[in-house]
């Protein structure tokens, strides 16, 4: 059947989804014995205005000791590179690239064309050097710009210039399907059929947090499925207050702890977070509800370790 997508958010209500009690929660989980969740911050790092809000962010990781993974956008980096440093050079942090100059590795219905296979050469290769030059470590994953509703699924070209580049991991499930939202709670996958089965996939999930709060000014406009396959995600509106916003996470952290998933990823813009919520109490709000569920924090490389087997624990 055709999928119809909405012009405007789903009106429908969904207050006892989002609102479900966490003893609930827990208690299908210990139930079902499903305790291996792991939890990611990530963070897409990729403009002049993220700096002093990583500068709050970094704060309130060291507060509740939980790890995270910076894709750093390399132009961005090489703008402030020793403030960069001094900053995220933690060992809770993983720096990970989000490509060069953010430019598109593959097509993406609501950001553009890609560019040509010689700029997504750069992208990749001027992107990775950038976070080793500053950070002085080795960097294996990469985000692209933007994401994609069907990762890097038939694109053997850009999978060829990751391996050639040492890229052991991407997140570029970024959107649910047809480039709608929220992201699905999917989860990793190789690339086995495109013939690189030592490149893995770990796909983001949920809202494009600036999206969702209207910061890329789209407006009301075609964001989501009808019908959805996620309805209990789908607020009524545009997030107003960081509570509106836990909310909505809360939805997807409980969901992947229902379930048995062994991850889940919210995909965060620092400057859009500040701009919204410069006390970052959304941000203590979804950690302390993080660290009620039990949920493991973890990196995204570290996550990389367990699924493709170098790291067992």
């Amino acid at each position: 059947m055709h999928r119809i997508s909405r012009r405007d958010f789903v009106r429908s209500s969904i207050v006892c989804g989002i609102g479900a009690s966490v003893m609930s929660c827990i208690a299908k989980v210990q139930s079902t014995g499903q305790k291996n969740t792991r939890y990611i911050a990530a963070y897409d790092t990729e403009s002049p205005a993220c700096l002093a809000a990583c500068r709050k962010i970094v704060e309130v990781h060291k507060r509740f000791e939980i790890p995270a993974t910076f894709f750093i956008v390399g132009k961005t980096l090489d703008a402030n590179p020793g403030e960069y440093r001094q900053l995220l050079d933690l060992p809770l942090f993983e720096i990970a690239t989000h490509t060069y100059s953010h430019q598109m590795l593959r097509d993406n219905d609501f950001c553009g064309s890609a560019v040509s296979m010689d700029e997504r050469r750069k992208e990749i290769f001027k992107g990775k050097e950038a976070v080793e030059r500053v950070f002085e470590r080795p960097c294996i994953g990469l985000r692209p710009g933007c994401g994609f509703d069907n990762a890097l699924k038939g694109e053997a070209e850009v999978l060829e210039l990751l391996r050639e580049a040492g890229i052991r991991y991407v997140s570029s499930l970024l959107w649910g399907p047809d480039y709608s939202l929220p992201a699905l709670l999917r989860e990793p996958f190789n690339y086995e059929a495109e013939g690189f089965p030592d490149i893995w996939e770990l796909p983001g999930h949920g809202w494009h947090e600036n999206l969702l709060k209207d910061h890329n000014q789209w407006g009301p406009r075609r964001l989501t499925l009808w019908p959805s396959p996620f309805p209990q995600a789908l607020p009524d509106g545009f997030c107003k207050t960081p509570k509106d916003e836990f909310e909505v996470n809360k939805v997807f952290l409980n969901r992947a702890l229902e379930t048995g998933k062994s991850f889940v990823s919210l995909i965060w813009h620092p400057w859009s977070l500040h701009k919204f919520d410069s006390d970052m109490k959304m941000l203590e709000l979804t950690f302390t509800h993080v660290q009620r569920l039990g949920l493991r924090p973890c990196t995204y490389a570290q996550l990389y370790g367990q699924v493709s087997g170098l790291d067992r624990s």
